[in-house]
């Protein structure tokens, strides 16, 4: 449910039923409930709407615009009876006046989207506050330009940060054990070498312990300090953590990793962390790359080994067909970018991290101009307005 503090002029021919209409309509459009609140309670919450209902509005607006300059408003336009005009005269003097606010105004259709849109930002940064981040070993060599900011993830997200000594995982690894569950006999039952499963679920069984230690909802891993140590890798084990809805990055990639949990907040959908591997810029698409997707992304899958090293156990999958958007943002959240596109199936190559999938785009300048680093983040369906939204208001607070 959304709520929404409605101001009007009696003076105007709009009627309650009219308005009754186009609340109702919005609210059939959104697929959520629209409800009117007062004043009290629209302060009150987190998230709510403004609704200028028509023309005549601007002095019932002055009446409780000492309560309203705190928070960023919302001003929600029906097109009819001056509605437009009022918020804009309203807007003008809230951004001269030390407030804030946008004006959410079009069909019913591309209202419903921004609400949407926004709704989503509002819950996607409450559902970070006070979650952690873990980072175990320290980020690998060549990510050279992927620094992080602890400080901006608290002040900004409300997240925690945790380093965690590379020592600690070996010592977990080194009980070799983990508790089964769904994904761990999917793995054990592939056609594939049961003791390297069954190493690499150990490694799963270390990261679940940490994981629970730290209270972490997301963790990435400096995983290639594995290969001569455990002689495994970490791949099979950061697919099962992404499966059950924990955010598992590989690399020790503290930016990829938040990008990971600001994505998922906002979509509450599984995610890939993959390599750009290859443009083809005449004919429109991208392959992107890694050994550590879940396997809830995909139609099918096997295993196979690790790609850089040929050992380990890593989720070699496809794709089903379909629109997708590629993320990424910088470990301070200074800069961001969210690109939509459409998966296309793409035949396998030993040449590749083992799940390969091609995508295709309509622009490739941010890739080859300004890019965030190497690793982007995945996920099925169009979210860019929502990635959008959640950085407007990051900006308001």
């Amino acid at each position: 449910m959304v709520d929404f503090y409605q101001i009007r002029s009696p003076l105007s021919q709009i009627t309650e039923e009219r308005m009754g209409q186009y609340i109702r309509a919005l609210s059939d459009e959104l697929g959520e409930a629209l409800q009117r609140v007062p004043l009290e309670q629209y302060l009150a919450d987190d998230f709510a709407l403004l609704y200028v209902a028509s023309g005549g509005s601007e002095g019932f607006f002055l009446e409780v615009f000492e309560q309203l300059k705190a928070r960023h408003c919302y001003i929600l336009t029906s097109g009819e009876s001056n509605s437009l005009a009022a918020s804009m005269e309203i807007l003008s003097y809230l951004n001269k006046h030390g407030g804030s606010g946008e004006i959410l105004h079009g069909d019913i259709g591309e209202v419903a989207a921004q609400i949407r849109a926004l709704r989503n930002a509002h819950r996607a940064l409450a559902a970070l506050r006070g979650k952690n981040l873990g980072c175990i070993g320290e980020p690998s060599d060549w990510l050279i330009a992927s620094g992080y900011s602890p400080e901006a993830m608290k002040q900004k997200l409300g997240l925690g940060f945790v380093s965690i000594p590379m020592e600690e995982l070996l010592a977990e690894i080194a009980k070799k054990s983990y508790v089964p569950n769904d994904f761990t006999a999917l793995f054990l039952a592939q056609d594939f070498d049961k003791s390297e499963v069954e190493k690499a679920l150990y490694v799963y069984g270390a990261f679940q312990r940490l994981v629970e230690k730290y209270t972490l909802c997301g963790v990435s891993v400096r995983c290639f300090d594995l290969l001569d140590t455990v002689y495994t890798t970490g791949c099979l084990g950061l697919s099962i953590l992404n499966s059950l809805g924990v955010y598992g990055g590989c690399e020790g990639d503290v930016p990829a990793l938040l990008s990971m949990a600001v994505l998922g907040s906002l979509t509450g959908e599984p995610l890939f962390m993959c390599n750009p591997s290859r443009f083809d810029t005449k004919n429109g698409y991208g392959i992107f790359a890694h050994c550590t997707i879940p396997v809830t992304m995909l139609k099918d899958f096997c295993l196979n080994t690790h790609f850089e090293s040929g050992i380990g156990a890593a989720v070699q999958g496809r794709f089903e067909e379909g629109p997708c958007t590629i993320f990424k943002c910088e470990g301070d959240l200074s800069r961001f970018h969210a690109q939509e596109g459409e998966i296309r199936d793409v035949p396998f190559s030993d040449m590749l991290c083992r799940t390969q999938v091609k995508v295709c785009l309509d622009d490739f300048s941010y890739f080859l101009t300004k890019p965030i680093n190497n690793h982007h983040i995945l996920c099925r369906g169009k979210h860019a307005a929502d990635v959008e939204a959640f950085f407007r208001l990051l900006e308001q607070r």
